[in-house]
């Protein structure tokens, strides 16, 4: 199965962010249970965690060059939104 790509990502609070894809879903998604791996610790920062983008061509949101999550975790975990 294909997934949707991501077309925005915006974080609407400390650990929320609402993502837009390609099929015009929206879908909101909580990092914190990502927040235990050491990966993931820089996003504990708000204000580095704001800096969320769209990686190019929509297969990932990242953060710097080293953190990313993929459009099948976000588009598989996320929760629907009206």
């Amino acid at each position: 199965m294909q997934y949707p790509k991501v077309k925005t990502a915006l974080a609407v609070d400390n650990h929320t962010l609402v993502v837009e894809f390609d099929n015009n879903k929206k879908k909101k998604y909580d990092v914190t249970q990502l927040l235990s791996k050491e990966m993931f610790s820089p996003l504990n920062n708000p204000v580095f965690f704001k800096a969320v983008r769209v990686e190019q061509g929509g297969y990932a949101v990242v953060w710097g060059e080293n953190i990313d999550i993929s459009e099948y975790e976000l588009w598989s975990h996320g929760q629907a939104m009206p």
